[in-house]
């Protein structure tokens, strides 16, 4: 899991890097792309993500199967959240008429939240299989995945929604 864990954040760091890079060259177009971003949705998923890497930690640390379990639903029902709102931001973005091909920032904004988003669908499903077994080891390696994908999106968030 370690490995997976390393190599993900090499890619989603390997991806900011190219953002930083590309906005370098057009920082006026870059910063107007980002004007209409949803600030507001994009701070309220990331309490939503701290929230749930919080249950997710609770999980490891709960002394019966069943409350490791109910802390697993409860971080994977805000990880649906994340989505949910995830959702109406692209929803919104769409209606718009604004795709990859409209500027480069956003061609690196569905590209990097689309895999996030991808790696929270996927830690949904392992959070879900962990709780499963319920094995204490289990539980832990299943939350370090969720924890790696709390991270990115503390990276992502003000990368792409603040600077």
């Amino acid at each position: 899991m370690w490995v997976l864990i390393f190599s993900e954040l090499a890619v989603f760091g390997a991806g900011l890097a190219a953002f930083m890079g590309v906005r370098l060259t057009d920082p006026v177009g870059f910063a107007s792309a980002q004007n209409s971003l949803m600030i507001e949705l994009a701070g309220a998923n990331t309490i939503i993500l701290i929230t749930s890497g919080l249950f997710a930690a609770l999980a490891c640390i709960a002394t019966t199967t069943r409350a490791a379990r109910l802390w697993l639903l409860a971080a994977s029902l805000l990880g649906l959240g994340f989505l949910w709102l995830k959702g109406i931001e692209y929803a919104a973005k769409s209606a718009a008429g604004i795709t990859f091909e409209t500027h480069g920032f956003y061609t690196f904004y569905y590209l990097l939240t689309g895999f996030h988003a991808a790696h929270v669908i996927a830690g949904i499903v392992i959070l879900a299989l962990v709780g499963w077994s319920a094995h204490p080891r289990v539980i832990q390696t299943g939350v370090a995945f969720w924890h790696m994908v709390d991270l990115v999106w503390v990276l992502l968030f003000p990368v792409i929604y603040l600077l």
